[in-house]
């Protein structure tokens, strides 16, 4: 069997007479160096990403990727030998082939697949919110506003509920809250309220609560030193695309501002498949693209490698795409314009082989066949070469219901994170609040209520503290979300990362 220590044997390239001429292999000490899948539906890259996952996953890197179609589930099981597999193997000199099965964690944000995965609004932090409710340059400051007042005020935003709470308040003091925070439209209020309420219908919901993911649980290693596989069930996820991509976006920034810097290990603390990477981009605001630029750039040193998995290199904008130094390149149609660009552009990036022309190759290539270049030597591209690509060693296709339950009840994270958890949060606080101000006082009546620190006369704000009212409730209330979410102190502002999360 070719293998080699540090290494993951993707295939086995041939020369022009169809003869095999070497094995390929991709070096783990650059596999925090990220890489590109792309190719045509139909091509193989799905099993692309399987091998790549089963390699770094035997190597004891733990591995995060989506499952758009439910194929890849099947890493969980022992492959099994059929025809095409064992003809495959021969052709590339695979031998012995042995089928494996590993260890794999199952992700659903609905909960229907595999275990709750979830986030709080205020770790997703405004920038990606603003993404992921489309929402306008002034929509977008008065998010920004309403972050600001949560952390000045130690509200603690967990859910879609909290969001809305909040966002009542500022609509309802917009005059009061613009004098010192800026121009506060009652319309950009409306608008984000209605935009919460299409997110609600479309399952939102189900991503925004407690208790929120936590990274080290997608970066176990089994005992018997293979790296968890972290497979998200993204079939349904899907039919919201917008909430797929800022869900994993928003994860990759969790593991940028978490992770501490490693420089270039030996082999890479964690693999991250970002399948469908149009969908990151499509649309996306240019803060946003160069931010995840950035993130790109900067996360290979906290050990972190990043792969994109799309049809077409055009989906990737240039300035990421110049970072992904290990590419594996199935077929391209080259019909239309903008499919002969795409083919032209693909061809432009592999290091030129004298032994055939990329851009004529790329359209001929056959099903799991692909052009194939990873880093070698001090970090330099190898000279690109034509490949057929390994069969998995576990299954190709879906697991059963029955298989799938079975690897969820055996998880070793089982019960952590199924059940929801609903405390004291920003929607409490201000419901309390308005109960409050509603209520029969005669030091008070017809004064409307605020919140400590928002503005308004001094005597009223004494006069409340009088009439039951103290500071010390938003303290309390601040000082139990501490944990994960709000400052620890009223008046004190969070500091947020590169993406707009929590740096904790």
């Amino acid at each position: 069997m070719p293998q080699q220590d540090g290494q993951i044997f993707v295939g086995a390239s041939r020369n022009p007479d169809e003869s095999i001429n070497k094995d390929e292999f991709l070096t783990l000490k650059f596999g925090n160096r990220h890489g590109l899948v792309t190719g045509a539906t139909g091509t193989g890259k799905t099993v692309t990403l399987q091998v790549l996952a089963e390699g770094f996953s035997k190597a004891g890197v733990p591995v995060f990727c989506a499952d758009i179609k439910g194929d890849l589930s099947g890493i969980a099981v022992k492959g099994e030998a059929k025809d095409f597999l064992l003809k495959r193997a021969e052709e590339i000199g695979l031998s012995p082939y042995e089928f494996d099965q590993f260890p794999v964690i199952f992700w659903d944000i609905y909960g229907e697949k595999g275990h709750r995965v979830r986030t709080t609004i205020a770790e997703m932090g405004p920038l990606l919110l603003a993404r992921l409710m489309d929402a306008s340059e002034a929509q977008e400051g008065v998010l920004n506003i309403a972050f600001k007042i949560a952390d000045e005020n130690g509200l603690a935003l967990l859910d879609l509920k909290d969001f809305q709470a909040l966002l009542n308040y500022m609509g309802e003091n917009a005059s009061e809250l613009s004098s010192k925070y800026g121009l506060i439209s009652k319309s950009s209020v409306g608008s984000l309220q209605r935009s919460l309420l299409v997110l609600e219908q479309q399952g939102a919901e189900n991503f925004f609560g407690e208790p929120a993911l936590k990274i080290s649980d997608i970066m176990r290693v089994s005992n018997d030193g293979y790296g968890q596989v972290s497979v998200l069930a993204a079939d349904k996820l899907m039919m919201n695309p917008r909430l797929y991509a800022t869900f994993l976006l928003w994860l990759l920034s969790e593991l940028f501002e978490e992770l501490p810097e490693v420089g270039d290990p030996e082999r890479p603390k964690l693999v991250f498949f970002f399948d469908e990477a149009h969908l990151l981009f499509n649309d996306a605001p240019k803060v946003l693209i160069e931010r995840v630029e950035q993130v790109v750039r900067l996360i290979r040193s906290k050990g972190v490698g990043v792969y994109f998995v799309t049809q077409n290199p055009l989906d990737v904008p240039e300035t990421v795409l110049a970072q992904l130094g290990n590419r594996v390149q199935h077929a391209l149609r080259a019909y239309s314009p903008r499919e002969q660009k795409a083919v032209q552009t693909a061809a432009s990036t592999f290091r030129p082989n004298p032994a055939f022309d990329c851009t004529e190759v790329i359209t001929t290539l056959g099903t799991g066949e692909a052009l194939v270049s990873m880093l070698e030597g001090k970090g330099a591209p190898s000279i690109v070469e034509r490949t057929l690509i390994r069969p998995p060693s576990g299954r190709i296709g879906p697991v059963s219901d029955a298989e799938r339950r079975a690897v969820i009840n055996a998880s070793p994270v089982a019960g952590l994170y199924d059940q929801t958890i609903d405390r004291e949060s920003a929607y409490e606080i201000l419901t309390e609040r308005a109960r409050k101000a509603a209520a029969p006082q005669s030091d008070n009546a017809g004064d409307g209520w605020t919140l400590p620190g928002f503005g308004g006369d001094s005597n009223k704000t004494s006069s409340r503290g009088r009439s039951g009212y103290q500071r010390e409730t938003i303290m309390e209330a601040a000082l139990k979300s501490v944990a994960r979410t709000v400052a620890t102190q009223v008046g004190r502002a969070l500091v947020r990362g590169i993406l707009g999360s929590l740096k904790r």
